[in-house]
This record gives structure tokens, sequence and C-alpha cells, in this order.
């Protein structure tokens, strides 16, 4: 970013900020100012009001009360005043190519060559933001994986796009991301900031807060409940202003207790096996071959229509927008689906004995909701993801296949859906875990490492740590260099 101003004239300011929807009060009173240079990290509970605030910013919504204003530039509109926004839920056009989805939002690409332009601009930015990306700006969105996907979008966040980007709001950005490719991003942040922009950084990865982040916004019930520099705050302290308690005696840095599986109830060509009450984790670097894996065990167990009642494996989305969330279907709906087959006779469904399951889950992984009749969509992601997680863990099925299903789910819940797998395998359930975070791979009772779409290296027990991983993951690439 190039021409920003340095004087500590904000960007944007909140003041006394109300966003009500009915009778629900999503944003109460809110005052905020972000500056040049700073990097907000942006922290709260799913449905804390941040999606709220983060709409009032970039002009998606407008305040029931208060004011929303852009000193800095004296714009009246947001994307006057330069604020981009990189949403949580991926937006980009399926059927268009990299270089078209970047024309979308830039306007001022009328020319006749403007493909030529958009391509040149699109691939700077990537290069910019992601060195060795490898994205051809003339393949379609359908084409690339969750992971470059997130890339292109924030890539095209951070394009100049006929004006300069003075302040980028980031929900989310890495939920799809390895570490190696967040760690990029997270550099290009503190390069944007140190030229004079300025970042809102939502994640509930809180290593990646404490980061990048040079101050700490912590949101609850719709209210600011903390706003101080990040060297003022611990992890700990972060959690508890947040407002999560972990459970009595939980510690999630335990080493799992040592258990006896049971026979192997999955065994694939590739040599990856599980064994009843067994979690597996798949790991490596993102986009070598752990979904496409999952998918084809998922896929080989459910695609034959006599079957009869139900089935024998259920499928935890993390991309919930394509495969997860029926968006016209109410939250009751979503979690039901997967067990009509349990709670139906002749086939008519009972609909007391739904609504029952429903609302135990809703209670059980916190979905936040006064109605379950609601529609899907009127829930935060987190919200969304977890009534993913009731929708298979409700079922009966003794597989669990999980693909990256953490995107988005705040840090207190992610524990509480830790303890429930671990009950579960308890009780026998085997689960098939993808995840970008080692830190939730390191949860697993095995580790199947992927590389260049092959496993290349199988770790139990304490071998199961970062390090081991890391080395895994390019080990084989240097044995066939």
């Amino acid at each position: 970013m190039t021409g920003a101003t340095h004087d500590g004239t904000p960007i944007v300011a909140l003041t006394d900020a109300e966003k009500h929807f009915g009778p629900v009060r999503a944003l109460d009173g809110v005052s905020l100012s972000i500056t040049p240079g700073e990097c907000i990290g942006l922290v709260g509970h799913n449905g804390a009001g941040k999606s709220t605030l983060v709409n009032l910013v970039n002009g998606g919504l407008s305040p029931t009360g208060g004011s929303v204003t852009f000193p800095a530039s004296g714009a009246a509109r947001a994307l006057d005043a330069g604020v981009r926004s990189v949403f949580q839920e991926l937006s980009l056009c399926p059927n268009l190519t990299v270089a078209e989805n970047l024309r979308i939002s830039h306007n001022n690409l009328r020319a006749f060559n403007w493909r030529a332009q958009a391509r040149a601009e699109i691939t700077e930015s990537l290069d910019r933001v992601f060195p060795d990306h490898g994205i051809d700006a003339d393949i379609t969105v359908d084409r690339l994986t969750i992971a470059e996907r997130q890339m292109v979008e924030i890539a095209i966040g951070f394009a100049p796009r006929g004006g300069d980007a003075r302040l980028v709001i980031l929900d989310e950005p890495t939920s799809s991301l390895d570490a190696g490719i967040a760690n990029q991003l997270l550099a290009h942040i503190r390069r944007f900031c140190a030229e004079g922009g300025a970042v809102i950084f939502i994640s509930h990865m809180l290593g990646e807060i404490f980061d990048v982040a040079t101050s700490i916004v912590v949101m609850k019930d719709g209210k600011i409940v903390a706003d101080r520099p990040t060297k003022d705050f611990t992890r700990e302290g972060l959690v508890d202003e947040m407002g999560h308690v972990a459970a009595e005696g939980a510690d999630s840095d335990a080493p799992a207790q040592a258990r006896d599986f049971g026979e192997i109830v999955l065994e694939t060509e590739m040599g990856l096996n599980a064994r009843r009450g067994e979690v597996i984790g798949l790991a490596g670097l993102a986009g070598h071959g752990q979904a496409e894996a999952l998918a084809r065990i998922y896929f080989d167990r459910t695609s034959d229509w006599r079957t009869g009642k139900g089935s024998d494996i259920v499928f935890v989305a993390g991309d919930r927008g394509r495969d997860g969330v029926l968006p016209l279907w109410s939250i009751l709906r979503n979690t039901t689906v997967s067990i009509l087959s349990e709670v139906s006779r002749r086939g008519i469904v009972d609909r007391d004995a739904e609504a029952h399951i429903a609302a135990d889950w809703k209670t059980r992984i916190g979905i936040r909701t006064d109605d379950l009749d609601n529609g899907i969509l009127s829930l935060s992601g987190g919200n969304q993801q977890k009534v993913l997680f009731a929708r298979a863990l409700a079922s009966t099925a003794p597989i669990v296949v999980m693909d990256d299903p953490m995107r988005g789910v705040d840090v207190g819940t992610k524990q509480d859906v830790y303890d429930m797998i671990r009950t579960e395998a308890a009780s026998g359930r085997t689960f098939l875990w993808y995840s970008t975070e080692t830190e939730e791979v390191c949860q697993c009772d095995r580790v199947f490492v992927f590389r260049n779409g092959e496993i290349s290296a199988e770790l139990t027990g304490g071998d199961i740590t970062e390090e081991n991983i890391l080395k895994a993951s390019f080990e084989m690439q240097e044995a066939t260099a």
C-alpha cells in the first residue's frame, strides 16, 4: 500500500453503534476507532457480534443507532474509504476464472483488454501475498482446492482494484490454509500495516492473534468487553475475557489415555486403516490428497442405494457452504437429516422424536438460537458448523469422516468437540479427521501424513509431534528430487 497517512486520524470510527434485528440486539452500543498501522485482533465466541460489527464497517449493514464514519478519507461509503472484506464464507463464482472473479469487484476494468489487466493484477497480488503460490489466473475457481480458493479471495482483498486498500477485514482467513501458507499471510499483514494500512483480523486461532495483532478487541453478547494492546493479554486471560470456562479437570494438553482398540473397520488400498474406537488423523500440507482420500472412503461406503436403513459412515464438512448446510432448510431439518430413517416408521417421520433429538443436540453442542425452526443461514458461520457436528454425532453411524471441520469454530467449542470425540471414540466410534491445524491432529491416536497424494508416514503415540509431521510432509519430496 502506498500513500497512506500516519497522522493518527482513524480510517473508520464507530460511535455508540447499534444493530437490531427485531428484538435481537446483535450490536449494542459499540465504539471503536481503527487508525493506520493497526492490526486489530477481533475475538469472541460464535454469535458474539463480530460479523455484525464488520458488516457495519464495510457498509453491508446500516446501524440502527449510533454512527459509522470514515474520518481519514472523508468518504461517505466504506468502499470509497478503501475498506475491503474477505469473508469466512468464500464468495467466489466457481464457473469464472480467477481473473474474472477479480473483475466482479473492479469496476474500472472496462477496456477491451480488461482480461489481460485483470490477469496481471491478480497474479501480482497473489505473488505479493503468497510467494510460489502456483495458481493460474486463467483457471476456473471450481478446479481449485478450498485452500487455493481462500488464497485467491485474500489476494483479491489486497489487490488495488482502482485504489489503495486502506482497511482489510479478514474473517477467519487461515481456516483452510496449512501452517506455511498461513505464515505467508501473517507476514504480508505485518508489511501492509507497516506501510500504513490497517487490518481487522478475526480468528479463533489465538496463536495467530497474538502473533500478528497490535491490539485485541473482545466481544461478548454484542458488546466490546475488552480493548487493549496485545502485550497486555495472556492466552488464559483472553479466554477468560471471552467468557469460556474450561470444564473442571479438563486439560487439552494432557496426553490421551492408552486404549485398547477393536477390530479393523476400514482399510484402503493406499495403506490407510482404522480400528473400532480409534481416532485417525490425516495431516500434511494442504492440497496433498487428504480431502480426496476422505471423499473416496465416504463415497465408496454410501453410493449403494440398496444399503437399507441408515449408513455406517457420516461426513462433517469443512467447506459447509459447498458440502454441508442445506441453505433453504431450517436449523432443525439440517440437524436431523442424517437420522430421518432412524425416526421413521413405514416412511412417516416421527416429528416429536425428531424435534426432541434436535433440541438435545442444540443444548449439548451449544447452538445459539432461540428457535430451531429458524433458517440455517440465520446462524453465524461457527454455529452452522456446530449443526454439522450435531448432524453427524446424532446418527448411529459407527464411522465419522471429518474434513477440516473446525473452520470458524471458537476455542471453547473446539474443546467441547474434542471432548465429545474422545467420549464417542471410547464408546467404539471411529473417526477419520483431516485438519490443517497441527494442534488438532495431535489429538489423534494415529496420524497418516500425506505428500503428493500418497502416505509418506504413519505416526503413533509420542511420535505425533509437529516436528515429525512437518518432516514427513517434506521428506518424500526430497527423496524424489
